[in-house]
């Protein structure tokens, strides 16, 4: 929700605002201009005195809250985002305004799918395309199966980076994940043709080659690649792009055509150039590094691996250096260079280590070992080792006892750090004799004597006496129900047994009802001490028109039946703070089970009257 927009529906209102809400305002407003502007941090810092000024108005304290989460989600916070998006959500369904509960449900979706809470982020995406479909809001049904192929989409991918398989080979239940990112892609796609929105057909056909592109149709994935490549061309849109040409090259590559793929990527090389992005650039060296050693020219593949060496070390990327001098490796060792062979594989060797990757180091190391027996090194390696080895041993011979001192300083050291020196006072050896003894005595005594049954039956009493006390039903026992005469004493004793029964009722189930309300959330920003009582009381009424209706009690005549729909949006328990961002639509009808059986136990019958 757009802040300037609500402050123009206030004002063709004529409300009347004091000079609190007017500052709550403006500092809102100053914030929404600082975040398109890009700076969301400052943006931030005026929406939190916005909100520290307050608001009684619902609607603006629902786009500040939205304001807020996109600005944390920007600014990569993604636990405050989805705190705000929350808050924002709970006065949209407060407010009953279904668009805004729709656009808070997919900013929630979003930040969810960001955390990898991609069950929960499919749920508020669901929510969010239901309601659009439902108010007939084209613009934000798209949005809505954009992001719904999204959070597919994702989990799709990490599922499938576990197993490390290629594109193509993943299991059956990413595949279906997949698919089920690609039907929501083409519906938004679809959709976006309707409406002649080239920009979102852009994005939705790049996504769709990249799903494609995991699925292992590489010819359906060099199709739309090429749609979103037009489209990014017609928009002037280089980073799009830089992108489209990275995939195009990716998916020619896995169908042998190493010409095109080199040509691709070096148009995203160039790209990558004039937008200034080292890294894109130097991935862009490393990918046509690799295509040129698979054409066999190896002295264009070591002209790219040196680039991207030389960017590596500028960024002081270590795996980045590591990846650069395995290629290096194993590219001058092809052009039978074993000696440059030798030192990049060496130098590979020792990024390894520091590195602690114990895979690069095996590879490496298997590389050293066969480019030294290649060039005769393997003789003379063993030679420096054995004299090594000699040169240890006689400095070990001359000096005994610093090298054996340490080792029994540190047997000696172990063996203390594992002795408990407690056990060695002589307080802990009367005490071991104790417990001796006492176990003794209860191996001997097995069975419970009569004293230790009535003391447990005493700490049961105990402790169960308050409760039984509660439970109990005074009765008037002074009175012989068999020969009692009707007079006006009598009659004003039955009412007054009856008030009694009824206050001891009340007290009985008051604690438990009390413990069973629910709260509204904490909505920070939101003032309650205003000067106008009928406006906090409208505010109050339509905070707390769900609360109320929930705890209505029917009439035992009426038959009434809830709506599904209201029952489905309603939270369990008003927390901002829960578990689950959506509540389970069968937890009342659980509480009542599980509590019928408790209340039917606790209910008290009255003396009965003697015919």
């Amino acid at each position: 929700m757009s802040l300037s927009a609500s402050a123009e529906n206030l004002s063709s209102e004529g409300q009347q605002n004091s000079e609190r809400w007017n500052m709550c305002l403006e500092l809102a407003l100053e914030g929404e201009r600082l975040c398109k502007a890009g700076d969301c941090k400052s943006g931030v810092a005026f929406f939190q005195a916005a909100i520290q000024a307050g608001t009684d108005d619902l609607r603006i304290l629902s786009a500040i809250y939205s304001q807020l989460g996109n600005a944390y989600f920007y600014l990569g916070d993604y636990v405050k985002a989805m705190q705000y998006h929350k808050l924002d959500l709970t006065l949209a369904r407060n407010m009953g305004d279904k668009l805004g509960e729709a656009k808070s449900s997919g900013n929630l979706g979003n930040t969810l799918k960001v955390m990898g809470k991609f069950d929960e982020a499919m749920i508020c995406c669901k929510r969010h395309l239901e309601i659009s479909r439902e108010i007939g809001d084209k613009l934000s049904e798209g949005r809505a199966l954009y992001n719904l192929g999204n959070v597919y989409h994702a989990k799709g991918k990490q599922a499938g980076r576990i197993g490390h398989q290629d594109p193509g080979e993943f299991s059956e239940d990413v595949r279906q994940c997949l698919q089920q990112a690609v039907r929501y892609y083409e519906e938004n796609l679809e959709l976006m043709r309707e409406l002649e929105d080239s920009a979102a057909q852009g994005r939705a056909c790049g996504n769709l080659g990249n799903t494609f592109y995991l699925l292992g149709d590489f010819q359906q994935a060099i199709y739309y690649h090429n749609e979103r490549l037009k489209i990014a061309r017609e928009f002037g849109d280089k980073p799009a792009e830089r992108r489209a040409n990275s995939n195009l090259g990716n998916s020619h590559i896995f169908l042998g055509e190493f010409e095109k793929a080199a040509q691709h990527y070096k148009r995203t090389l160039v790209l990558a150039q004039e937008l200034g992005d080292r890294e894109v650039e130097a991935q862009a060296c490393y990918s046509l590094g690799n295509t040129y050693t698979l054409l066999r020219d190896y002295s264009a593949a070591i002209e790219y691996h040196l680039w991207h060496l030389s960017i590596a070390q500028q960024l002081k990327d270590r795996v980045g250096e590591g990846r650069a001098c395995w290629s290096l490796g194993n590219a001058y060792a092809a052009m039978v260079n074993h000696e440059k062979a030798l030192h990049y594989a060496n130098l590979h060797l020792h990024i390894s280590k520091e590195l602690e990757d114990q895979m690069g180091q095996a590879t490496a190391q298997m590389n050293v070992d066969d480019l030294q027996k290649i060039l005769g090194l393997e003789k003379n390696q063993q030679e420096s080792n054995k004299e090594n080895l000699n040169t240890q041993k006689t400095t070990n011979s001359t000096s005994n006892a610093p090298t054996t001192m340490p080792c029994r300083y540190r047997l000696r050291r172990q063996s203390m750090d594992n002795l408990d020196l407690i056990k060695l006072t002589p307080d802990a050896k009367q005490k071991d004799k104790s417990e001796i003894v006492l176990d003794k005595e209860e191996n001997v005594a097995s069975q419970p004597s009569q004293k230790e049954e009535d003391n447990f039956f005493d700490l049961l009493s105990r402790f169960q006496s308050g409760r039984m006390d509660d439970q109990r039903c005074a009765l008037n026992t002074k009175r012989n129900p068999k020969y009692r005469t009707i007079t006006p004493e009598v009659s004003d004793m039955d009412d007054k047994d009856g008030e009694d029964l009824l206050e001891l009722i009340a007290g009985m189930q008051s604690k438990r009802m009390d413990e069973q309300r629910v709260t509204l959330p904490y909505l920070p920003g939101l003032n309650t001490n205003q000067d106008s009582d009928d406006s906090f009381i409208e505010m109050l009424v339509r905070c707390q028109s769900s609360r109320l209706e929930d705890q209505r009690s029917p009439l035992p005549a009426a038959s009434t039946l809830q709506d599904a729909e209201e029952e489905r949006g309603r939270r369990p328990n008003g927390k901002a703070q829960s578990g689950s961002t959506v509540p389970e639509e069968d937890l009342f009808a659980l509480i009542q089970r599980l509590q019928a059986g408790r209340m039917e136990d606790q209910r008290a019958s009255g003396p009965g009257k003697a015919c």
